[in-house]
């Protein structure tokens, strides 16, 4: 991109795509000045050209036609913000094939077609620059790739979801149930009318699926790898990991080297109230890096968002028209992960809880299912009998295979004795 003018085409102008017209608006002149070119915002096409999305729009850029951006010779950058697959990545591969860079912010496509996205981009010796997809504005994919490329990448752990970590963040200080809490969030604007997407795991998983390609080389599809969402996690969960063991829950992906191959993973975990991770509240994001050289590291903000992520996605564009020889290599050159470790095969401590009939032998019952297993006890609680003298009963193991802990529960489950379903939340103490 030799030439002093580039243009810029914008499919979809939702929240995220008025944010983008916004930053256009106000601060055009500084994007030219960085970039030393003339930026412009030519064309923005969507289904919908009618409904006021709050920002100043010259009208006439306004088309229902993508194919005016997709065809256009004049366009040198396409912006995707469409989400979804469909016509997603159509109009990807498309804008790849005519010669034009693309920017997107969507996870979901990103993470089920990495492969074919790369591939057409290389074909064409084009950028398809995606920041925006993995924990909003805050900058981490170019950290990784970039400033960190030195380091070989020991772990990463995310809280990358708003809506989740909003949700577990109001249940620990309020001590509200999360059905309770998940509507306010839905009335707020936090979650939305169906959140099984962030509230099962399924964001968390997509957007640790980019971050582990980046970080370790190696593409791992969610099919995969185990994740799991927060919608059984329960107040007095939270209370006691609070208040008698000083954890905090927050829901993490998981991509982490060990000796026997890489561990990924999505659940909710118990986290020491004095790990980096364990302030995170809110709708706010972190991505918690571990580099051989560099140590930790841990990139903080605001996951989500329109201008959050619209400052992102229009971050992308300069930082293409910065790099004029057009690199379109993401992380490491080879994989560096000898193998994919099955969920089974992870070792870590673990909270369990469970409610039984209070009278002798029960607990005897219990620990020498956990005995006959190899799992070592690091502390057993047993509440006061509730109603139909029921008693809750949590355990904490000392580190223990996953495989062992979960033949464990299938036993303690059958035992006529414990009444209503176990719960099981991992511990991360590194």
């Amino acid at each position: 991109m030799d030439k002093n003018e580039i243009n810029v085409g914008l499919i979809g102008f939702g929240t995220i795509g008025a944010g983008v017209v916004e930053i256009f608006n106000k601060n055009q002149n500084i994007l030219s000045k960085k970039c030393k070119k003339q930026v412009n915002l030519i064309k923005v096409a969507d289904l919908d050209i009618t409904t006021d999305r709050g920002v100043e729009i010259d009208p006439n850029i306004l088309i229902t036609d993508v194919n005016e951006i997709l065809e256009n010779d004049d366009i040198d950058i396409v912006i995707e913000l469409i989400g979804g697959y469909e016509p997603a990545k159509t109009f990807i591969l498309k804008a790849m094939e005519n010669g034009k860079h693309v920017v997107s912010a969507n996870k979901a496509l990103i993470a089920k077609h990495w492969e074919e996205l790369m591939e057409t981009a290389k074909k064409n010796n084009v950028r398809f620059s995606f920041e925006a997809s993995v924990g909003g504005g805050i900058p981490v994919l170019h950290p990784l790739n970039e400033c960190l490329a030195a380091n070989r990448f020991e772990a990463i752990y995310g809280i990358m979801n708003g809506t989740a970590n909003y949700i577990l963040t109001k249940m620990s200080k309020e001590g509200l149930a999360f059905e309770d809490v998940l509507k306010e969030a839905q009335e707020k604007g936090y979650a939305e009318a169906d959140p099984t997407f962030d509230i099962e795991g399924h964001d968390t998983a997509q957007k640790l699926i980019v971050l582990t390609k980046l970080g370790f080389g190696e593409y791992v599809p969610q099919e995969k790898f185990y994740f799991e969402g927060i919608t059984e996690i329960t107040p007095e969960d939270i209370e006691f990991a609070k208040n008698e063991l000083n954890y905090v829950v927050k829901l993490l992906g998981i991509a982490k080297q060990t000796n026997e191959g890489l561990e990924i993973r999505v659940h909710p975990t118990f986290l020491p109230k004095t790990h980096l991770l364990a302030s995170v509240n809110d709708v706010f994001n972190a991505i918690y890096l571990v580099g051989d050289f560099v140590g930790p590291v841990m990139l903080y903000g605001q996951g989500a968002g329109r201008m959050a992520t619209a400052s992102a996605v229009v971050g992308d564009c300069l930082d293409i028209i910065f790099t004029e020889d057009k690199r379109i290599s993401y992380g490491p050159v080879d994989s560096q992960v000898k193998s994919i470790k099955s969920i089974d095969d992870i070792v870590s401590k673990y909270y369990i809880s469970l409610t039984a009939v209070d009278k002798p032998g029960v607990l005897k019952d219990i620990t020498e299912i956990l005995n006959k297993n190899g799992i070592s006890i690091e502390s057993i609680t047993q509440k006061t009998s509730q109603e139909n003298n029921l008693a809750p009963i949590i355990i904490v193991s000392h580190e223990a295979k996953e495989t062992k802990i979960q033949q464990s529960i299938s036993k303690i489950s059958a035992l006529k004795d414990v009444k209503e379903k176990i719960r099981l939340i991992r511990i991360l103490e590194d």
